[in-house]
């Protein structure tokens, strides 16, 4: 029974944890009537919480393996209590600043149930879970939504002081419900570390998600102030434009990551950067209201199901890592998160204007559109080389001219020779002699015509000893017909 309550407890917990995490953003709109902020400084308010919501994923991820995540969560919820007292009673920018920073905490627990809730279900659901695990996300849209409808009846403060009742009542929850036994995996931080980081999938699939979830998380905290500053919309009115946001970009995660169940992740990805490069150029040209309401969903769409398809991939390749990779590729998000709220600030004050931000994003969207094809054809190219270095058949590959360009460990362990001492020879090296000139010339010949030949002949072995191998003779050509290489396959079928 506790097992099946974990996914939406933990669900609900990143709901909560989102929700504390962007309070201040939620509610900037009404704290800048009581404390005097610079507009230059609005943003770095704003972004703060990102920061350490971003760094703590890593230890959050390697400690939901090592203690498991009842104990995280609970006591997340428990820190949470006291910078949200403290911001409650707010009176200056520092102060500000000093309970933003710990609000981060909300933020990093996304990094827990990626790496907890996939040990409850077989590998083919686990972009389905994860997808259903980042519904969370609409905690941000609960307080986008919602503290503005409140402050407007009992003020900023008072509504602030309404999530310690909520994280009271999250940190029993998980005392009573969470998994005592949820399985552990104990391993030192630096040792896992150590043996992902040269790994390049784990830094593309950071940047991919610096790209997607930093989108959502920026547009999450820059739409309420932007919407209100650049059309002079209400802020109530701006509030619920980002709810919708946020919940379409949350919808589309478990969308994403069941269809990466469904169909290859990466050829979706594709789809997803380049919705994401488009929709950024048709915001850089400030657009109207309208123009910009179809920009900012088509990115919603493109983001939430880009969120869902990267956590579909990470336990797909880090499987035993996975709590220091999730921890690693979450963090990055989250740091995505952080910086074009600043970059948009920056450039709005040098420029007047947010374009040159947007068509920068539009520019980083679309070199991960080209390094995930990149990754697609590279992952294309091991699997052949995995079946090319693993298969029981030895293999040579020679140029045009019958130049002996590669071959296969199975190659030499049937015939005695290394790669080395090969490589740049002719195969008649492992002629035997018993097959006449005329044997070869009737094989080329039907090679030449059929572009290909399987049959029987001898050969001798580095030792000198002659084996019977069934050999098979494929043509490689380009487009054009002309011959780029030969490829033979053989096996060892002498007579015992």
């Amino acid at each position: 029974m506790i097992k099946k309550v974990q996914l939406p407890l933990q669900t609900l917990n990143l709901t909560v944890g989102f929700a504390v995490w962007v309070l201040i953003s939620s509610l900037i709109p009404f704290i800048v009537e009581d404390i005097s902020i610079p507009p230059e400084r609005l943003a770095i308010v704003t972004a703060v919480p990102i920061v350490l919501g971003s760094v703590l994923r890593i230890p959050f991820g390697y400690y939901a393996n090592m203690i498991g995540a009842r104990l995280v969560f609970l006591i997340s919820f428990i820190i949470l209590l006291f910078p949200v007292f403290y911001i409650s009673a707010a009176s200056s920018f520092m102060d500000l600043i000093i309970g933003g920073t710990f609000l981060g905490i909300g933020g990093a627990v996304f990094s827990v149930g990626v790496t907890s809730l996939p040990k409850y279900y077989p590998k083919e659901k686990h972009g389905l879970v994860n997808g259903v695990y980042g519904i969370g996300n609409l905690g941000t849209a609960v307080s986008t939504f919602t503290a503005p409808i409140i402050a407007t009846q009992i003020g900023w403060t008072a509504t602030v002081k309404l999530y310690l009742i909520v994280l009271v009542i999250f940190a029993a929850l998980n005392f009573f419900l969470g998994d005592k036994a949820e399985p552990k995996v104990k391993a030192p931080i630096m040792d896992q570390i150590k043996s992902v980081y040269k790994d390049e999938k784990l830094w593309f699939f950071s940047l991919f998600y610096f790209i997607t979830f930093g989108s959502f998380v920026a547009f999450t905290v820059f739409l309420p102030n932007f919407l209100v500053s650049y059309f002079g919309i209400e802020k109530v009115d701006a509030g619920m434009r980002t709810a919708g946001f946020i919940v379409l970009a949350t919808a589309f995660r478990p969308i994403g990551g069941w269809l990466g169940d469904k169909f290859p992740p990466l050829n979706l990805l594709m789809v997803c950067f380049a919705g994401l490069t488009g929709a950024a150029v048709v915001l850089a040209f400030s657009p109207s209201i309208g123009l910009y309401t179809v920009g900012s969903l088509i990115i919603a769409v493109c983001a939430g199901a880009g969120n869902g398809l990267i956590f579909k991939l990470v336990p797909t390749f880090f499987n035993k890592q996975a709590g220091i990779v999730n921890g690693i590729v979450s963090m990055m998000g989250g740091l995505g998160g952080f910086f074009p709220p600043l970059l948009l600030s920056v450039v709005y004050s040098m420029t007047g204007s947010y374009s040159i931000g947007f068509m920068a994003f539009s520019q980083v969207a679309l070199v991960s559109l080209i390094l995930v094809i990149w990754l697609y054809y590279m992952d294309r190219l091991k699997l052949a080389s995995d079946v090319f270095e693993s298969t029981g058949q030895g293999i040579l590959v020679t140029n045009a001219a019958g130049t002996i360009e590669s071959v296969n460990p199975a190659f030499t362990e049937l015939t005695g020779y290394s790669e080395e001492e090969v490589i740049g020879r002719n195969p008649n090296i492992l002629s035997s002699g018993r097959q006449s000139s005329e044997f070869y010339t009737t094989m080329w010949g039907q090679i030449g015509q059929e572009g290909e030949w399987t049959g029987k002949l001898w050969n001798k072995k580095k030792d000198g000893e002659e084996y019977l191998e069934l050999l098979s003779i494929h043509t490689v050509t380009d487009s054009t017909g002309e011959v780029l290489r030969y490829v033979g396959t053989f096996t060892d079928i002498t007579p015992e």
